[in-house]
């Protein structure tokens, strides 16, 4: 009983033709494409496009209002936590506090 012996250079090729010439017949005898069922397809493709197109468009403005709301939500918070920290008294507002008081006191003294 003989061992395995690797393909020679001439197997090699004869291989290699015979499997092209099959690809091609294979191809040959494929039917053609009529007219009629490629412009189908020209229609599906189309078709399949446009509905990529508007579901893109659709997450896109779907995206942007998220992106608005979250932004008004974080103004809003932004405005909260101001209106929660002390409001600092310009320096005319804490004289009059003071002239206030000093005359309340000097009113309860009489």
């Amino acid at each position: 009983m003989k061992g395995y012996q690797q393909p020679g250079f001439e197997d090699r090729v004869a291989a290699a033709k015979r499997a092209k010439a099959e690809a091609l017949e294979k191809l040959r005898s494929k039917p053609q494409v009529d007219e009629a069922e490629l412009a189908l397809r020209v229609e599906r493709e189309r078709a399949r496009e446009a509905a990529a197109a508007e579901k893109r468009a659709a997450a896109k403005l779907a995206k942007e209002q998220a992106l608005a709301e979250k932004q008004e939500q974080a103004r809003l918070a932004a405005e909260a936590a101001e209106a929660a920290l002390p409001k600092q008294r310009t320096p005319e507002e804490l004289k009059a506090a003071r002239d206030a008081r000093y005359a309340a006191r000097k009113a309860r003294k009489k």
